[in-house]
């Protein structure tokens, strides 16, 4: 859980860096089903379709103060190892949205 929350953190950092002025962060929660939803949504400048895969390229980053991009890398690898799924969307000019 630990590992998760750290992942949404900087996933919402990226929002605000991104430009975003707002952020959404939704978490549910079903015991009977054993499952649990995440997502994280901003409303900051969003990201080129060309680069979406980029993104998930863990030594792929546009930050001069770190070479490695591993956010939304470990976060995708975190929710497989939990059997789980991992969704980005993005339009530019619109904003991002990252479901596990």
């Amino acid at each position: 859980m630990r590992e998760l929350a750290l992942h949404i953190l900087d996933i919402a950092e990226n929002g605000i860096n991104a430009g975003a002025d707002l952020l959404e962060i939704l978490v549910e929660e079903s015991f009977r089903d054993n499952l649990l939803r995440i997502s994280v949504r901003d409303n900051g400048r969003g990201i080129p379709k060309e680069m979406i895969q980029k993104v998930l390229d863990p030594f792929y980053t546009t930050r001069t103060t770190r070479r490695v991009g591993l956010g939304l890398s470990l976060m995708k690898e975190a929710a497989k190892r939990c059997d789980g799924d991992f969704q980005l969307e993005s339009k530019e000019g619109c904003g991002t949205e990252v479901k596990i």
